[in-house]
């Protein structure tokens, strides 16, 4: 069968995102990809500790962090993660446009989450916390700042995965694909839960 051919209920896989050795090596490369995202973000985020305090006379964490606005960001990216769970249900289960609805939530609450987080930074800098303000300003919007960026590929990633395959069906080229966005959603959820304890809860405390 032509592995860009449109799976059927007759012909589907169990593990179509693994049944192809182009599927497994696509799973080999990414799981090396997330080993040194590992590594990167555990360097930003042992900067960060060792310059939090180094504010130059500026707002400190306590006074800074509105965690209202945090706590809901990190709802709406948790969430995310659940819904990008059942498009992967629906993907095992062949079932084309509920794959497709469940990562346009996906999408629209990582949009969500970016549209939170510049409203965050603009209320900073208004109150003179800015990325050359002082060192712990550096560190904070270098580890802050590159997990949203993170965020923000992953919603690219999505919509172009979404529109290039959007009458496609599954295949066995594109399975990996939406599976592998899954894996990525969820190391970028899980990094921003660390964010949000050593960052927002653990600066509230001092």
């Amino acid at each position: 069968m032509d592995a860009g051919q449109r799976l059927t209920d007759a012909n589907f896989p169990e593990h179509p995102e693994k049944a192809t050795l182009e599927g497994k090596n696509k799973f080999l490369g990414f799981w090396l990809f997330l080993g040194g995202e590992t590594v990167l973000f555990a360097t930003l985020f042992g900067t960060y500790l060792g310059l939090r305090h180094m504010n130059m006379d500026g707002p400190s964490t306590e006074e800074l962090f509105k965690l209202p606005t945090v706590f809901l960001a990190t709802m709406l990216l948790l969430t995310s993660s659940l819904t990008s769970v059942y498009a992967v249900l629906a993907l095992k289960q062949n079932r084309v446009r509920t794959l497709q609805k469940w990562f346009i939530i996906t999408l629209i609450l990582g949009l969500g989450f970016l549209g939170l987080e510049v409203y965050e930074f603009m209320e900073y800098v208004h109150e003179g916390h800015t990325f050359t303000s002082s060192a712990f300003g550096s560190a904070f919007y270098t580890l802050v700042g590159f997990h949203g960026g993170h965020v923000a590929f992953g919603c690219l990633w999505i919509i172009t995965l979404l529109i290039r395959n959007w009458n496609r069906g599954i295949t066995l080229v594109n399975a990996p694909k939406y599976y592998l966005f899954a894996l990525y959603w969820h190391f970028v959820d899980v990094v921003w839960v660390f964010i949000f304890t050593v960052v927002y809860l653990m600066g509230k405390v001092g």
